[in-house]
């Protein structure tokens, strides 16, 4: 009978050898996730040089730090929160491994070798090896440029806000004042009208979030259903501030809310051609042309819309130009072309 075989049982070298094959597939496992992680994370040893970094580092400061070398700081440049340049030496990595502790939520502005800028908040720790002795730290550096540009656009914003609301609400005051009439019902429609015009001007800047909007974009919303049917519109492309929009938004309507009552749009055979263009000296010039009237006459005094038409042609340093035709009124509004962006 053949005696059966001992049982296998593996040398303490091929236990040896298992272990460290393992622990090198751990590894690689570890610097697989790493890699692929979309934040920075970096290493260094007990004195600071650095010896890791992931493509996010590279991707985040836009250079490749020198391994063994480099101490403290991935960053080409370290500045705090105000500006003022910090060496790296007083990075969050070097008080965390100095003063041996971790170090939360410090947000600097690094700068790259091409000269940009970035903000991040710095999360470094120390490493303990198994006999309590700090051997190096690992820091994880959160991207939060695109957040603090998009609460600076807030800020500005409401800013901007502001103080249009508060010029919104005195040129209101201005419109109160200077409106005239022979009776409360014709006053109520026509505060309510210019207020409505204003109204219109600062939604559509508005709906713009306060930045620049479009001259034929005005024009459409200030003539609302003449436009097309009985003004012809020309003009090419120019883009306005909110406060030249809210301005030539006024003269605008002032001359359609004239042409209502006294001038082409109060007649069937009444026409206007509104157009405007930028020549080549810079200046803007702004024609309101009416035809199709009969028996034209220039007012015999000074109206309230006048005084309004002046108004919003001083905020924009210009001057108009009247001439009352045989056949309609003709005005001219001129002004630099550089207003119309302040």
């Amino acid at each position: 009978m053949i005696a059966s075989e001992e049982p296998f049982e593996p040398t303490k070298v091929e236990l040896l050898h298992g272990a460290v094959e393992a622990f090198r597939k751990r590894e690689v496992t570890y610097r697989e996730i790493l890699e692929d992680l979309p934040v920075a994370i970096y290493t260094t040893d007990a004195e600071g040089r650095i010896t890791y970094y992931n493509r996010a580092c590279v991707e985040l400061t836009g250079r490749r730090p020198e391994l063994g070398d480099e101490k403290w700081c991935i960053a080409w440049k370290l500045y705090t929160q105000g500006g003022v340049p910090l060496a790296h030496e007083d990075s969050p990595t070097a008080t965390a491994l100095k003063e041996q502790r971790p170090v939360r939520g410090v947000e600097l502005i690094g700068e790259r070798p091409d000269g940009s800028r970035y903000r991040f908040m710095a999360y470094p720790t120390p490493l303990f090896g198994a006999s309590g002795d700090c051997i190096g730290a690992v820091d994880m550096l959160l991207d939060v440029t695109e957040e603090r540009q998009a609460q600076e656009r807030a800020l500005l914003l409401a800013r901007e806000v502001d103080h249009r609301s508060t010029n919104l609400l005195t040129v209101v005051q201005s419109l109160v004042r200077l409106t005239k009439e022979d009776t409360i019902e014709a006053y109520r429609a026509t505060i309510e009208n210019r207020i409505t015009a204003l109204a219109l001007a600062n939604r559509l800047v508005a709906d713009a979030r306060w930045q620049n909007v479009t001259l034929r974009s005005l024009v459409d919303v200030e003539l609302g259903a003449f436009a097309g049917r009985k003004i012809e519109i020309v003009g090419n492309a120019i883009e306005l501030s909110p406060q030249s929009a809210q301005s030539l938004g006024m003269l605008i309507h002032e001359l359609c809310t004239n042409a209502v009552k006294y001038g082409a749009l109060a007649v069937d055979s009444g026409r206007v051609r509104l157009s405007w263009a930028i020549d080549d000296s810079g200046v803007f010039m702004l024609k309101w042309d009416e035809h199709g009237v009969r028996a034209v006459t220039p007012p015999v005094r000074k109206n309230i819309g006048n005084a309004v038409i002046l108004g919003a042609v001083r905020q924009l340093h210009g001057e108009i130009f009247r001439e009352w035709e045989s056949d309609g009124l003709r005005c001219t509004f001129l002004c630099a072309a550089e207003r119309l962006s302040a």
